[in-house]
């Protein structure tokens, strides 16, 4: 089912003390924006729309848990960021879409419907959805929904032909365990059952949360050649060789590297990974220790040259390494630090050896940052808090990287992912 909502604006909204008031979804909502890191084979991106002079106009999209009756599912907003100028034009009724990728065209949306989740009955697929998208109105047509061949899908990828479907599905559940499942896509935006099902075997230190294989992202290289598969429970970072299959079997499409994959710290917790737009440096955010790694890379093999805590100076309470991105003009890097920290950590890139320096840290005004965005313009950063219902748009210095101190807020039910897409 999908819901429509009449366009909003808003006026630029008063903020009293350094802290932003609260706007109800029904009232009005102001300022957001994100970005990608630099854009990765099957990502949407494209130029942004040019209205009014000095207006770049793009179409916001906002992945939610809807459990509890606080969120509908997908929600599409138009953003201005010029101005911040924020409204609301379309919704569409989806269980849990906590992760959204846009295809090449922009004309097709994908979302994981995480399920059963962490008191759900293990026998419970979760699912992937897939819905036209009309970049005229910004309106979305549910199209299909498969199984993800497994529990709780977190994470979505394209192949880099546009070809294939990727999702990750953690598994809270250790029977069936971590997997990631590929399915082929049509010409007409649908999402086909999977070809592929890939279980990984194993466990780490930390009882309770690597009891098993939990696979938390799929990315594919720059090249197009390999995919990396993140795996919190074991500790790795599987990495693949990607061969384009023409006959869309899914056989042969997958096959282990020569180093088959790279070793984490133990009790570290991979979760998502980025390259850089040269695509000679990899970055990996750790979950279970809050931590940034950095990789050289080169045909298909990882190294690890560097690792930043994310942790402050004698900070003691839970920690949570989560979301991590880079800014357009790759120079700076940032990630989400969630348990009590709350707080997105920046860091400067060298240009020369991918190597990162810390540089500040920002909290994000809520509980549990998962993930966040910086729109293609570099001007803004929106982070979503999960459990305070509540996203946080950031003015950015694309000189300094640097976060403004007074951002907008909008009032939404469990924020996770964000996806800009320009309209035309």
């Amino acid at each position: 089912m999908l819901q429509d909502a009449r366009p909003m604006r808003v006026r630029p909204i008063a903020w009293a003390k350094g802290v932003a008031l609260m706007l109800s979804l029904a009232a009005a909502q102001s300022f957001a924006q994100t970005a990608t890191m630099p854009a990765t084979p099957g990502a949407a991106s494209g130029a942004a729309t040019t209205g009014a002079p000095g207006k770049e106009v793009y179409d916001l999209l906002i992945g939610t848990y809807t459990g509890g009756g606080k969120s509908e599912g997908i929600y599409v907003y138009r953003f201005d960021t010029a101005s911040g100028e924020l409204s609301r034009i379309a919704s569409a009724q989806t269980v849990n879409p906590s992760y959204l990728v846009v295809s090449r065209d922009r004309n097709y949306v994908y979302a994981v419907n995480e399920l059963p989740g962490d008191n759900g009955p293990a026998t419970q697929r979760g699912g992937v959805s897939a819905f036209r998208f009309d970049r005229a109105t910004g309106q979305l047509s549910f199209l299909n929904r498969v199984s993800s061949d497994g529990n709780d899908p977190c994470y979505l990828a394209l192949s880099p032909d546009g070809k294939y479907l990727l999702t990750a599905n953690y598994s809270v559940a250790s029977n069936p365990g971590g997997s990631f499942a590929v399915f082929p896509l049509s010409s007409d935006g649908h999402v086909g059952n999977s070809v592929l099902t890939v279980h990984h075997e194993g466990g780490g230190p930390v009882k309770g949360r690597q009891d098993n294989s939990h696979v938390h992202s799929t990315v594919f290289s720059p090249d197009g050649k390999y995919l990396f598969a993140q795996d919190l429970g074991v500790d790795k970072v599987f990495a693949y060789r990607y061969t384009p299959d023409p006959s869309a079997s899914g056989r042969g499409l997958l096959g282990p590297t020569e180093a088959r994959y790279a070793l984490i710290k133990p009790g570290s917790g991979p979760r998502h990974l980025i390259f850089d737009a040269g695509g000679r440096h990899a970055y990996l955010t750790t979950e279970l220790n809050a931590s940034v790694l950095v990789f050289d890379y080169r045909d298909g093999k990882l190294t690890q040259v560097q690792t930043n805590s994310m942790i402050a100076p004698g900070f003691r309470g839970k920690i949570g390494g989560g979301a991590i991105h880079m800014s357009p003009d790759g120079r700076f890097l940032y990630a989400t630090n969630r348990g009590d920290a709350n707080e997105i950590v920046q860091f400067s890139v060298d240009p020369k050896s991918g190597h990162l320096k810390y540089v500040k840290r920002y909290p994000t005004l809520g509980k549990t940052p998962r993930e966040f965005a910086i729109d293609p313009t570099g001007r803004w950063l929106i982070v979503g808090n999960q459990e305070s219902d509540s996203a946080y748009f950031f003015r950015r210095d694309p000189q300094t990287g640097e976060l403004a101190s007074d951002p907008k807020q909008l009032s939404i039910g469990s924020p996770v992912d964000f996806k800009f897409v320009s309209p035309s």
